[in-house]
């Protein structure tokens, strides 16, 4: 049986709404042991996904997009991902609670 092996790329745009999201856990609440472990699990999340991307359901966007949208729930926050050409490409993490849809 062959597997796939999917290139991973984070988009400049999730790693700013990553650092927002520590700066904020870690300087705005004083609870930098808990930034660090959200950011292990972010990257355990993303990696156990990136052996099948494709496996889970597509989010029924709104918006006419070229390419599907994937989820992966990490705590409170979400992170979108779509896939090309063997790669995962990481979008967003963005807080579940907000009003997301209209932020992607």
């Amino acid at each position: 049986m062959d597997t796939k092996r999917y290139k991973l790329v984070y988009l400049p745009l999730f790693l700013e709404d990553m650092n927002r999201i520590v700066d904020y856990i870690s300087i705005t609440l004083n609870n930098p042991e808990a930034a660090d472990r959200l950011i292990d699990d972010v990257r355990q999340a993303i990696h156990v996904r990136l052996q099948n991307p494709e496996s889970n359901e597509k989010w029924a966007s709104p918006k006419q997009r070229p390419l599907p949208y994937y989820r992966i729930y990490v705590r409170n926050y979400i992170v979108f991902y779509v896939v090309y050409d063997q790669t995962m490409e990481v979008r967003r993490i963005l807080y579940k609670r907000q009003d997301w849809t209209n932020t992607l």
